[in-house]
């Protein structure tokens, strides 16, 4: 759909000026619309047919959907080739022909519209997911949505310079999964639906060290967290969405606390204990199914919404359930969940657990590289006083700024500061927020007694819980918008290719 709209959107330049060459281009339009010899609601249908290329290929709401399912690929470069380098040429496209874009009406405003949506959208669905790198990819979703909004502002800066921040924190966390996803496959079988399950991961930390350090270091960068590389770049953007749009602005600050989702991924993957030698973990001793939910809390639903674990194929005296109880700590007597069961397997021949093991050297050297850049590479566009030191932006000379054409690009540090409090507060705050509530339950009973402070049963904690399972219903199922594509689009056309070929055997064959 999108590179159709793409093909449709550069003939239909061509048709007005001319020319395929941007200088060209750009030069004839602009003195068509000056001298009102172009028929303004063709020219933005073309402009139209040309974003809708760069929405399909840097994944913009709504035209998202390919790229979580790109991630099934189970080598990480193939999600990394999808996730960091491909998407970026939607965002190039809208930037080389931003140009053009300026001069067309309410197209600028449709951009940054796109991009907000995407923005929030992204954020929203990675809060459910369960595979690591259907999650990364959602993420990735999201903060392509904030370039995208920059263009849409003219903040033509700001945008490439977070394509090239998360570009590097984007291949370091990516990367990343992948030695998490190899060293899991010694432990759970070379099967993606095993291997990339966060919910078998947890305790990763004293196993991959290495890994769990580069992946921390791309996941407060992509939280926002100074003086990482995303810092820089989406600071600057949350700065000048207020001049744009004070509702783009809350919706794209709210959405920054929502990174949050990336520290989900963090914590269910390194904290905690090995999920996969656990089958049951919530207590009940009836039954076999692994109930610990991806929000934080006891699983509420029905046996559909389990995951079944741990399946034993020697039959030869295995005990799934232990009958030892271990109690946590004395002071959750009054709790609902105050016992975890732990499984022990009495096999004849007694073998120990397998463990992940730290992937070798030629994946852990790109990781570390590529952390040396998520740590130096945001000085690049660093704003700095100095005549001369401001690297990024003499690369994009000439720059189009919309918003900040009678200023320097120079600034105050003071006001830059001033500005940025807020943001890394929002960041540290839905860093608390994840902390509190995708933290392994055996090591943070402790939030639950200040959870149970603040939320008592009754019919308004009923009414909580409805919500939550709402939120997680319709982020788990990606906002049920491949549902609708399928029910649609899939099932049309599969109809339309029956009655075709039907027709073709039975009339044209026929005759």
């Amino acid at each position: 759909v999108g590179d159709f709209g793409l093909l449709l959107g550069i003939l239909g330049f061509y048709w007005l000026t001319g020319s395929f060459e941007f200088r060209d281009l750009f030069e004839v339009f602009n003195n068509l619309i000056s001298t009102n010899e172009v028929n303004l609601f063709f020219a933005t249908l073309c402009a139209v047919l040309l974003f809708a290329g760069a929405v399909a290929k840097s994944a913009q709401f709504p035209l998202h959907v390919w790229l979580p399912d790109a991630m099934e690929g189970p080598t990480p470069i193939s999600a990394l080739i999808h996730a960091a380098t491909m998407v970026a040429a939607g965002i190039f496209l809208v930037a080389r022909l931003l140009p053009l874009f300026i001069v067309i009406p309410y197209i600028m405003n449709f951009i940054a519209l796109i991009g907000i949506i995407t923005v929030f959208l992204g954020a929203t669905l990675a809060l459910a997911q369960k595979d690591i790198k259907r999650g990364l990819a959602y993420s990735t979703m999201s903060q392509l949505g904030y370039m995208m909004l920059a263009l849409g502002m003219g903040s033509y800066r700001n945008a490439l310079f977070h394509l090239i921040t998360h570009a590097y924190s984007k291949a370091l966390l990516f990367l990343g999964s992948g030695s998490v996803i190899h060293s899991m496959e010694t432990v759970v079988g070379y099967s993606p639906d095993k291997s990339q399950n966060m919910v078998l991961m947890g305790g990763l930390t004293k196993h991959v060290p290495i890994t769990k350090t580069s992946f921390l270091l791309g996941t407060l960068s992509l939280c926002g967290i100074p003086p990482l590389a995303c810092f820089w770049s989406k600071d600057e953007i949350l700065n000048d969405s207020w001049l744009y749009s004070p509702i783009f602005a809350i919706i794209a600050w709210a959405t920054a606390g929502l990174t949050a989702y990336m520290f989900r991924i963090y914590l269910l993957t390194f904290e905690g204990h090995l999920n996969v030698h656990f089958q049951n973990y919530s207590g009940k001793q009836n039954t076999p199914l692994y109930s610990l939910s991806l929000w934080g809390k006891r699983g509420s639903k029905g046996i559909n919404n389990n995951l079944r674990l741990l399946t034993v194929n020697n039959n030869e005296n295995a005990s799934f359930f232990s009958q030892k109880i271990y109690r946590i700590d004395e002071n959750v007597r009054s709790m609902t969940r105050p016992f975890i069961s732990i499984v022990h397997f009495n096999f004849k021949n007694k073998k120990p657990y397998s463990y992940p093991s730290e992937s070798d050297n030629t994946m852990l050297f790109p990781l570390l590289i590529l952390g040396l850049f998520t740590l130096f590479v945001g000085s690049l566009g660093i704003p700095f006083n100095q005549e001369g030191m401001d690297i990024l932006s003499k690369w994009l000379a000439p720059s189009i700024n919309l918003l900040h054409q009678k200023s320097t690009n120079s600034t105050d540090w003071y006001e830059f500061w001033k500005d940025a409090v807020f943001s890394i507060s929002i960041a540290y705050f839905g860093i608390f927020i994840a902390s509190l509530l995708y933290k392994p339950f055996y090591s943070s009973l402790q939030n639950f007694d200040l959870i149970n402070s603040f939320v008592k049963r009754g019919p308004n904690r009923i009414v909580w819980d409805k919500i939550l399972n709402g939120i997680y219903d319709w982020s788990y199922n990606r906002a049920y918008i491949d549902a609708f594509y399928r029910t649609s689009l899939t099932r049309g056309i599969r109809r339309l290719a029956e009655l075709t070929h039907l027709f073709d055997r039975r009339v044209i064959d026929g005759i």
